[in-house]
């Protein structure tokens, strides 16, 4: 509960929060766009 309260309720852990959410969204478009690109030269 102590890290919840320290991720959710100081700046730190906000700027530290978004950070995090951020990275993944930048993992799942470039792989779907490196997917998305692999089988375009397939065909």
């Amino acid at each position: 509960m102590v890290l919840l309260d320290l991720l959710f309720g100081t700046w730190t852990g906000l700027l530290s929060l978004f950070t995090i959410v951020f990275m993944i969204g930048m993992f799942v478009f470039f792989m779907r766009l490196f997917i998305k690109k692999s089988k375009e030269e397939e065909e």
